[in-house]
């Protein structure tokens, strides 16, 4: 029996061409299956055969597992103390096994034995094939329509298959089975059934890959693409670089007569392009991601990582775009909270903020609005800055002299270390596992505190727009602090 199936082993791996471990893994599949039937509930068997002999060993195993977890199978699974009373030295996750009989391989029936076999050498010979595809590294996936499968495209290349998901493609896309397409590789996931390639021609990837293939100078080095913002089928920006000054980035992007951006475009179900000239300073990317709108001026606020654009009347609806679409793809593009607005409304917010300076400036330094105002107009905006600013900085503004301006700075640090002793209590307020939650400061805790979050709980129940109005922190940042506010909802 041993001789005729190390000969079975051989025969198989021969006609399907596949490692002979491969077919050993499944026969060992097989057996093991067979053997699970003869005990209730969900036993883990594992068997073993000699390569060389074809005798082979049956197992019966329990993992083991944290003393604190419990047991979730319990007839597959031991707690740890319990295993170290029968081997000492044994670890969490190591296998504790007793050998038990091993059934005939003739009892495995020869049906079962055959599909699990079978089925074995179709997942091995998919595996080397998606190998195979996988390491000619490459980014798009060119194929056909195959098939539809629950709304999604199957795609296959050659004999390997793609999943192109329904929210990955373009909208108002028609695609028929037997088209050809080319989609982006965004995911590879051995765990999923069917189609392990998962594909997209939605995502701003595939755009840059596809400016990759069109312009060499990319691929050459010459040229880099910072950045890019999709509203696939309809508009999209990307932020372009030269690394030699004897390129021109847009031009080259463009194409004679357009004929590089028009490849893209066509393949994009006529998505428009614009091409942004990426600077490393971020007004003036902001500036250019606006396009085709003309920007009167720019205030940036470093610290809530936002600008405040100042557009007149006739650029307002440009610079807003459809929708906003134009304002929304520039701020995706450059990483910035894009505020439009015309000067009207950018003197009101200012005079509104001079107003809450002066504020701050007359409350906590007692002062009366002349002196504060003073302040203002040499471009003081805080109490650190009065408090800490070169002395001789402050010593050039007229209106003071040195004894002012020494009282001034006194009064500056004192107001700032009862903010502080404030700000520590409020703190104190906050429970523990909200002040641990990565992503806080001290500040920011003050600022929860004060708009009455206390808990975890508490910050995970907000919305986006409530936690960027009480902290003032952009979007980005707020979403993520939310939700890892709610990791333990779902590890608990």
């Amino acid at each position: 029996m041993n001789r005729e199936l190390l000969m079975l082993v051989d025969a198989i791996s021969r006609e399907k061409n596949v490692d002979r471990d491969v077919v050993f893994g499944a026969v060992e599949a097989a057996l093991a299956s067979a053997t699970k039937k003869l005990y209730e509930g969900e036993v883990d068997i594992r068997v073993s055969i000699d390569r060389e002999t074809g005798v082979y060993e049956t197992f019966r195993r329990w993992h083991v597992v944290p003393d604190e977890a419990g047991l979730q199978l319990p007839e597959a699974e031991i707690l740890h103390f319990e295993a170290k009373e029968q081997i000492g030295e044994i670890d969490v996750d190591d296998y504790i096994e007793e050998p038990v009989e091993s059934v005939p391989i003739g009892r495995i029936g020869a049906q079962a034995a055959k599909q699990v076999i079978l089925q074995k050498i179709r997942d091995a010979e998919r595996e080397q094939l998606l190998n195979d595809f996988l390491s000619r590294g490459e980014k798009i996936f060119v194929g056909t329509v195959k098939r539809l499968d629950k709304g999604d495209m199957i795609i296959e290349s050659g004999r390997v298959e793609g999943r192109l998901r329904r929210n990955e493609l373009i909208p108002k896309e028609n695609l028929r089975t037997g088209d050809r397409v080319r989609a982006m590789i965004i995911e590879v996931d051995p765990t999923l059934r069917g189609p392990q390639i998962v594909l997209s021609r939605s995502a701003p990837s595939f755009m840059v890959e596809l400016f990759r293939q069109e312009v060499p100078e990319i691929e050459q080095g010459l040229l880099e693409i910072k950045s890019c913002a999709r509203d696939s089928g309809s508009r999209a920006k990307i932020a372009v670089l030269s690394r030699d000054k004897r390129v021109d980035p847009i031009g080259t992007c463009v194409g004679v007569r357009g004929s590089r951006v028009n490849a893209v475009t066509n393949e994009l179900a006529g998505e428009r392009v614009d091409i942004v000239l990426w600077s490393e300073d971020p007004a003036q990317f902001v500036i250019g991601a606006l396009a085709p709108a003309n920007v009167q001026s720019i205030v940036v606020d470093e610290e809530k990582h936002a600008m405040d654009v100042v557009v007149d009347e006739e650029n307002l609806a440009i610079a807003i775009g459809r929708g906003g679409q134009n304002v929304r793809l520039a701020s995706e593009l450059t990483g910035w909270r894009i505020n439009i607005m015309t000067a009207e409304e950018s003197a009101a917010k200012q005079a509104q903020e001079s107003d809450g300076i002066r504020e701050l400036f007359v409350d906590k330094l007692d002062v009366d609005e002349e002196v504060a105002d003073i302040l203002i107009a040499e471009g003081f905006t805080s109490l650190e800055e009065v408090a800490y600013v070169p002395m001789q900085e402050m010593l050039e503004i007229e209106a003071f002299d040195e004894e002012t301006v020494q009282e001034l700075r006194t009064r500056a640090k004192d107001a700032l270390l009862t903010m502080e002793i404030v700000r520590e209590e409020k703190v104190e307020e906050v429970s523990q596992d909200l002040r641990d939650l990565e992503g806080l400061n001290a500040d920011l805790i003050a600022r929860l505190s004060d708009g009455g979050i206390h808990t975890r709980d508490d910050l995970a129940d907000l919305a986006v727009d409530e936690l960027t109005d009480m902290i003032g922190i952009d979007d980005a940042a707020a979403k993520a602090l939310i939700l890892k506010a709610r990791e333990h909802w779902f590890t608990t």
